[in-house]
């Protein structure tokens, strides 16, 4: 174990909450501005990407997603190594203004059938240096909030930190509303969608205004003024065998894990509601928006049950009950919603047909049909089928796209809300305790380079590419079954929707594993 006796007192409960504060107001504007984009991800796939095949423009958002997350490890290199060189306070001011700046210009991109190619490249490059500014914002920010709370409650004081990636998710979904609110749905498809990313230039001047009056953290000014900084934090953190051990334990013993519970439990459970039940994007967003303010207070209670009883113990168990319940909860979020398990009141379907002229093919129409179906518990659904005929006889006929919008009734809302409370659950027993356990690793003089690459790899790479992959997955299956079912043979799969499961279950048990037989249950450093 690694003792670092520093003479610097552990700041005031007045000081903190200031610090807290400061550092939470930044972070949680920076996870907002990062998830606004996966919040909206259905919406943008009709917009930045060619027309034709929705499930393909919806992948293709997703993975334009994840690759925000994929090159966070850089961003962790590049601004951890400022961080343990030039200090904490300045380093995240950057980050700060290059994730408004990005998320601000992602909101003026023209669309796909502007500008054609550059509309998703753009997209592309802006989501590219998101994901370099939050690789040295989190970082920074847990290590400031640390280097400032005494050691026996470093858990309770960083679990505040954490509530800000979910809490941004939650205020991303609360602006969508109430932008959503405010609009017609044709409005809003427009031009209204863009509104969530532009206001957040906003919020990112206000959290400058209150972060360039912080001071630096006691510990690393201290350690700075002694001589004893780090002149190389790459190579102390990574070239040195010993603190590189402790590198690959965070990640793949802790970070890997977290990582993929958090975007389970979080963005795949959205994504999952949205387009495999098909309920209706609002009432999607409103559900998620109570269940992540009911969890949320849950990462204060284990990062404050962490300081008495351990870091280790409680992310373990919350890698394990996600694990062993995840089929069953998506299982019951199915049926919640399965159309074919309610019965249909006698009468309720009504028609409605249209043909409009096809403003991008001459001669071409848009013939457009509308059905609605009442259920006997008050379950609703619109099916709107479009199918775009062109002038040429001899023209194969376009594959019509249908898309289904179920609106649920109270009873089944609340369940599906409790479904998801129950995943946020999992994610507070991972993911609250996990800044202080990361800080209590590495020592002070190369902390933020040391922490953040973990950190970033477990949740950018494996967490990050969860959406994306988990959706693969379940579209694979899904369309193996059509094929076979074509072809006459047995189906592959029995519930084609539950196989992007794999993924998070495999990749947190290889995680649990890990930490469980190489992680020590005390702390590598002691301030």
């Amino acid at each position: 174990m690694v003792t670092e006796q520093s003479s610097v007192k552990a700041s005031s409960t007045r000081s903190l909450i200031s610090v807290i504060g400061a550092s939470s107001v930044g972070t949680l504007i920076e996870w907002y501005d990062f998830y606004i984009f996966g919040s909206l991800a259905v919406v943008l796939a009709t917009k930045f990407f060619p027309e034709g095949n929705p499930t393909a423009a919806f992948l293709s958002t997703l993975a334009t997603f994840a690759a925000g997350f994929v090159v966070r490890p850089f961003g962790a290199l590049f601004f951890g190594r400022l961080g343990d060189l030039i200090g904490r306070k300045y380093t995240f001011m950057v980050t700060l203004m290059l994730m408004g700046g990005a998320t601000f210009l992602i909101g003026l991109i023209p669309a796909y059938e502007t500008i054609g190619f550059w509309a998703p490249l753009l997209v592309l490059i802006l989501r590219l240096l998101q994901g370099l500014a939050l690789g040295g914002e989190y970082g920074g920010a847990a290590t400031y909030v640390a280097e400032h709370s005494p050691s026996d409650k470093r858990g309770f004081w960083t679990s505040w930190i954490q509530t800000t990636a979910t809490v941004g998710l939650f205020v991303s979904l609360l602006v969508i509303l109430i932008t959503r609110k405010s609009l017609s749905k044709e409005a809003f498809d427009d031009w209204g969608w863009r509104v969530p990313f532009l206001v957040s230039i906003v919020m990112v001047f206000i959290s400058y205004i209150i972060r360039k009056n912080m001071h630096e953290s006691p510990l690393f000014a201290k350690v700075k003024a002694e001589g004893k900084g780090s002149t190389n934090p790459l190579k102390e953190s990574f070239g040195n065998k010993y603190n590189f051990k402790f590198v690959l334990l965070a990640l793949f013993g802790a970070t890997m894990g977290q990582g993929v519970v958090w975007y389970t439990g979080q963005f795949y459970a959205m994504n999952f509601i949205k387009t495999v039940c098909n309920v209706d994007a609002l009432q999607s967003d409103e559900l998620m928006a109570i269940a992540l303010l009911m969890g949320t207070p849950f990462f204060v209670l284990f990062g404050w049950l962490s300081d008495r009883i351990g870091r280790k113990g409680i992310m373990m168990v919350g890698m394990l009950v996600a694990i062993l319940s995840y089929r069953t909860i998506y299982e019951k979020m199915y049926q919640t919603t399965n159309l074919k398990t309610k019965q249909e009141v006698a009468g309720s379907m009504t028609s409605d047909e249209k043909t409009v002229p096809d403003p991008k093919v001459e001669g071409g129409q848009i013939k457009t049909v509308t059905v609605k179906k009442e259920y006997t518990d008050g379950t609703k659904l619109a099916e709107v089928t479009k199918t775009k005929i062109t002038a040429d006889p001899a023209a194969e006929p376009a594959k019509p796209e249908v898309k289904k919008t179920v609106t649920v009734n109270d009873t089944d809302r609340w369940s599906l809300i409790w479904l998801v409370f129950i995943q946020v659950i999992f994610v507070t027993m991972v993911y609250g305790p996990i800044a202080a356990f990361l800080v209590e690793m590495f020592p002070t003089k190369i902390r933020y380079t040391s922490m953040s690459l973990p950190y970033h790899i477990g949740n950018g790479v494996f967490g990050g590419l969860l959406p994306a992959v988990a959706t693969y997955l379940a579209t694979g299956a899904k369309e193996a079954n059509v094929a076979a079912e074509k072809a006459g043979s047995v189906l592959p799969y029995s519930a084609p929707y539950l196989e992007g499961l794999w993924y998070p279950i495999i990749i947190t048990a290889v995680s649990l594993a890990i930490g469980l037989v190489y992680i020590s249950s005390s702390r590598r450093v002691v301030d």
